[in-house]
């Protein structure tokens, strides 16, 4: 399945959308790299393996099932979480990229491509795709909900 949408952060038509400035976000997707737990429901604990300058390997530890993932990214233009399958998880890739068409405007473009079919034919495959987008959706909106939290008061201890 392949899963693409955009969530506006700055929108100079929308004065409900607090402005925030691309360093504001990218600082709050490196918190999602580093402390995942705030951003995952169900994530009990994450292990940092390894790191380097644009990678990061992860254990992550959701009740008996154990998923490692690798994170990579350019700063300040995108994040890449992927992880394989295995016998717990059914892997896939998910990238954040950060956008500004224009001056004024800031968009995170958040991409999936997992193993689940496309729900092309109709039937329970199509519910468990429309199911799993609707999944990511919000997931992807609390993401953006709490980097507007650390942009305004910092980190969670």
């Amino acid at each position: 399945m392949h899963f693409e949408h955009l969530i506006a952060i700055n929108d100079p038509l929308n004065a409900f959308i607090e402005p925030l400035a691309v360093e504001q976000v990218w600082q709050g997707l490196m918190y999602r790299v580093e402390e995942p737990c705030v951003f995952l429901p169900g994530l009990e604990r994450c292990e940092i393996l390894s790191r380097s300058h644009e990678r990061v390997e992860r254990a992550l530890h959701f009740g008996s099932a154990h998923i490692r993932d690798t994170v990579t990214f350019v700063h300040h233009e995108w994040v890449c979480f992927e992880s394989a399958a295995n016998a717990e998880h059914a892997g896939g890739k998910l990238t954040i990229r950060i956008e500004q068409p224009d001056p004024g405007c800031l968009y995170l473009r958040f991409t999936y491509s997992t193993s689940l079919p496309d729900g092309i034919s109709a039937g329970e495959g199509l519910q468990v795709s429309e199911f799993v987008k609707a999944a990511y959706r919000e997931s992807d909106v609390d993401t953006v909900r709490i980097i507007r939290m650390i942009a305004a008061n910092g980190r969670p201890q």
